[in-house]
């Protein structure tokens, strides 16, 4: 008994194998989401990646951030503030579409970058392992850099207009300004929930590359950005709401230009049908992950 255990002592130790045991998983289970965090740090990599290349080798660089916004306020401020008489809530028209534009900008440019986002990174899909929703939602996150810099540009406008000579606006400070980053999550997870199912489907279907431009533009006009929700009328206002991106527009209105009262029943629809979105997709991607690496 010594001896034997002398020798087991004294004996050079083996290196211990690892048993990976998949076995198939149902319900919120299947999401498998504790694994993201344990690979957080490569979706700030690729989060990081992604806001590096997107202006590389450019002359403007980051401020095309800033000037795409800007332009199309500038569009918007002339055919529809000036010309049609779009009537925008007593903030001055600028305003009014520069802010429906940055959460705007944040969810048609994150649904266009999630829905590619597989197909863009297909050498990584087929040569390691790694949860493949960190592609999406990094995706996403890079988004969030752009809205920083065009949110600047807002703050600079408020200010303008408040302290022009002559002008009738004044900045108004509520309570409800600290609801603002829900109405940011709002639209994160909306563009998050469509792009996963645009991303999984765009494996099977290269058509989700020709579809892409026509939903966002679809989309445009179906949500408040260059007119307000008052001009739905009543009856159509919660068929309205089915649109996430109608509340989560009225809601970054009111935060932050204290337009109106608070888009109760608008937002609340647009919550639940942006949850809604979201799950289905976490769901639907779950189900195809497996082909991802045999398809793209």
């Amino acid at each position: 008994m010594t001896q034997t255990s002398l020798q087991s002592s004294t004996a050079p130790s083996q290196p211990q194998e690892m048993v990976l045991f998949l076995r198939p998983s149902r319900g919120w289970a299947a999401l498998n989401l504790k694994e993201l965090w344990h690979f957080r740090e490569l979706i700030y990599f690729l989060t990081w990646r992604d806001v590096k290349v997107r202006y590389k080798q450019t002359a403007l660089g980051a401020a095309w951030a800033i000037l795409q916004p800007f332009l199309t306020m500038v569009v918007f401020t002339i055919f529809f503030g000036r010309l049609a008489k779009v009537p925008s809530d007593n903030v001055p028209y600028p305003i009014f579409s520069y802010t429906a534009l940055l959460p705007w900008g944040l969810f048609t440019k994150a649904l266009t970058d999630a829905g590619r986002s597989l197909v863009a990174n297909r050498a990584m899909i087929t040569k390691i392992y790694f949860p493949r929703l960190a592609i999406p939602i990094a995706s996403v996150l890079g988004g969030l850099v752009d809205f920083a810099l065009a949110f600047v540009v807002l703050i600079g406008m408020m200010l303008y207009y408040n302290f022009a000579p002559g002008s009738d606006y004044h900045i108004a400070v509520t309570p409800a300004l600290a609801t603002l980053p829900l109405f940011l999550l709002l639209s994160v997870v909306t563009a998050l929930g469509v792009g996963l199912w645009l991303s999984a489907l765009n494996v099977l279907y290269r058509d989700i590359n020709y579809v892409l431009p026509f939903i966002t533009q679809f989309w445009l006009f179906i949500t408040p950005v260059a007119y307000p929700a008052s001009m739905v009328p009543g009856r159509w206002q919660l068929l309205y709401a089915l649109n996430p991106m109608a509340g989560v527009v009225e809601g970054f209105r009111w935060a932050l230009l204290g337009t109106q009262s608070a888009p109760g029943p608008i937002l609340a629809v647009s919550t639940t049908i942006a949850i809604l979105i979201l799950v289905t997709g976490l769901f639907y991607f779950r189900r195809m992950e497996r082909t991802f690496a045999d398809t793209v």
